[in-house]
Order: C-alpha cells, then sequence, then structure tokens
C-alpha cells in the first residue's frame, strides 16, 4: 500500500501530459533483485502507477537500480541522478540519504522510512521541505508505551538505560519520546 502510494505521488508530481511526452521514473532498492519481499514492493510500486494511468513500456520507463551495500548504493545513486528522472522513488534511508546528497532539484520519493526527520530527510512531517518526501512506517510516541510497559513490570524503578544504534535513524525520535514521557512516571531516562 505504501509503494502504491508513492507510485500514486511520483505519477501526481510529473506534469500534465502535454503531447504525450515521455516521463521518467528511477528507481533504487536497497538489496537484491531476487529478494522476494523487495520484488513485491516493486510490484505494488507498478501497480500504482498503473492505477495513475503510467504504464510501464507505454508511457513511463523505469530506470530500476538494485543495491547491495553503501558502495553500491552510491553508485546507482549518481547512475540515476545523471540520468535526470523526473522523479526517483527512493526505498528507505540508505538509499535516500545518498540521493539527497546528489540532488536537490529531482522529486525524491521513499515508501517507507522509520524517522525522516531524525534521519535529516525532512525538516518536518507537516513541512518536508526540499525534494523529499514520503512514507513513514511507524510512530515515534509508540516508544513512550515501552516505559511505561516497564514501569507497570518494576513499579520501583527510578532510572533506565537506553541502548540505541546510531545508524538506525528511527532511534532519534524513539529516545525523544521516552525522554519526554519519563519525568511524568518519575523514571531518568
Amino acid at each position: 500500500a505504501l509503494l502504491g502510494g508513492a507510485a500514486a505521488w511520483c505519477a501526481s508530481s510529473l506534469p500534465l501530459r502535454t503531447q504525450e511526452r515521455v516521463r521518467r521514473i528511477g528507481v533504487l532498492f536497497p538489496g537484491t533483485a531476487n529478494d522476494p519481499i523487495q520484488q513485491t514492493r516493486y510490484g505494488a510500486f507498478l501497480q500504482g502507477l498503473q492505477q495513475a494511468g503510467w504504464v510501464l513500456g507505454s508511457n513511463v520507463p523505469i530506470e530500476l537500480r538494485w543495491a547491495f551495500g553503501s558502495a553500491e548504493i552510491r553508485k546507482h545513486a549518481a547512475e540515476l541522478v545523471a540520468l535526470a528522472p523526473d522523479a526517483i522513488m527512493a526505498s528507505g534511508s540508505s538509499v535516500t540519504l545518498p540521493l539527497m546528497r546528489m540532488t536537490r532539484t529531482i522529486p525524491i520519493v521513499f515508501p517507507v522510512t522509520t524517522d525522516p526527520v531524525g534521519a535529516g530527510m525532512v525538516e518536518s512531517l507537516a513541512r518536508p521541505g526540499g525534494n523529499v518526501t514520503g512514507f513513514m512506517n511507524f510512530e515515534y510516541g509508540s516508544a513512550g508505551k515501552w516505559l511505561e510497559l516497564l514501569k507497570e513490570f518494576v513499579p520501583d524503578v527510578k532510572q533506565v538505560g537506553i541502548l540505541r544504534d546510531i545508524d538506525i535513524s528511527g532511534g532519534t525520535s524513539q529516545f525523544a519520546a521516552i525522554q519526554a514521557l519519563a519525568p511524568s512516571l518519575g523514571v531518568e531516562a
């Protein structure tokens, strides 16, 4: 559904066709082409485009790249930007961030990410700004529920330590939600 929404956004961001000008879309997926989950996502993307009137091989060519690892991601991101497509669909922050460093003019749509604000992909959820927009798959406030559950299980807890991987963008906003709730529970995070 998110990929279909991204496809619809890509399609709607393309100017109306006046003389059937061909529009090109770049697509960058992390991982390999034989990954069944990514294939399902790509299929949903194509279906969303078709529902918006864009058909692969008919009125919209797609430049598809699969990239495994940061060096390959940067290589394929540079290739796509050099092709100057009308929009780029970037699946996740691992491919969106390198694309952002390479272009500030080509629209970039991410169909799913955990924390686009914390990752520096958008200025805010209400006003993304720049040339990047998309959908998120996590509501940060639910991280505060983890602290509530801990307090329920261990009512006397006064201090908790939070371990997180700084390479996972969602951690920034999740930790902010925990810190915001902690004082009301009498806990120091």
